[in-house]
C-alpha cells in the first residue's frame, strides 16, 4: 500500500520525536535502527527512505530534541531565571533523561559523532548561550556572554555529574553548590 506524502512526513516526524527521547534515554550507539523504527510504529525497511543514515538521524534527532529544549528555556527564563535554575537543577530533571535537557544526555555522544551531529551541537549550544545572555544581570555584551557561557557550562556540568554519580547525597551537593554560585543568587 502507497503511503501518501502527509503519511510519510507523519512518520518522519514520529520517527524524530522518538529518536531524539531515545537517543537521550540511552545515547546514540544505545540503540539501533530496529528499536528506533518500532518505537516509532514502522518497520527498518522504511528508513531509509526518511534519512541517509543513522548519523543523519541522530543529526536531526539532536537539532529536534534543542530546539525544543530550547523553547521550554525561553518560556521558563521568562518566569525568573532563579526559578528556573531552581527546576533546571531539580531532582525531577536529573530522573527524567530522555524528557530533560538534550545538551547534558547528548554532549558526550556528540563529541565522539559525525560532523554533523558536532554542527548540530554547536548551533545547538549557541543557541542556548543567546538565551541565557539575555537574560544576565547588567554589564556589557562580552560580559553578559561570558556570564552566560559560565552559567551553560555549570548547570550543564553540575546536572551531567549529578545523574553520573550514583548517590543522592552527592547528588544533591553537586546541584546545591551550582546553584550557589550562579549569577541568580542562589535562588
Amino acid at each position: 500500500m502507497k503511503v501518501t506524502r502527509a503519511q510519510a512526513e507523519e512518520n518522519r516526524e514520529r520517527i524524530l520525536d522518538n529518536a531524539a527521547q531515545l537517543f537521550r534515554e540511552r545515547g546514540f550507539d544505545g540503540i539501533g535502527l530496529n528499536d528506533l523504527m518500532q518505537a516509532a510504529g514502522l518497520t527498518r525497511g522504511g528508513f531509509y527512505g526518511h534519512f541517509e543514515s543513522k548519523d543523519d538521524l541522530a543529526a536531526q534527532a539532536t537539532r529536534r530534541a534543542l530546539a525544543a529544549n530550547r523553547e521550554q528555556w525561553k518560556k521558563q527564563t521568562a518566569r525568573g531565571l532563579a526559578t528556573w535554575v531552581k527546576a533546571y537543577l531539580s531532582d525531577a530533571h536529573r530522573d527524567h533523561i530522555g524528557a530533560g535537557c538534550g545538551l547534558v544526555a547528548l554532549a558526550g555522544d556528540a563529541a565522539r559523532g559525525a560532523p554533523a551531529v558536532k554542527a548540530v551541537f554547536a548551533e545547538g549550544v549557541g543557541g542556548f548561550i543567546d538565551t541565557l545572555q539575555a537574560q544576565m544581570p547588567g554589564g556589557t555584551p562580552a560580559e553578559q556572554r561570558e556570564q552566560a557561557l559560565a552559567m551553560l557550562s555549570t548547570l550543564v556540568g553540575a546536572l551531567l555529574l549529578s545523574r553520573a554519580v550514583g548517590d543522592a547525597g552527592l547528588s544533591r551537593e553537586l546541584r546545591d553548590a551550582a546553584r550557589k554560585h550562579l549569577p541568580t543568587g542562589g535562588g
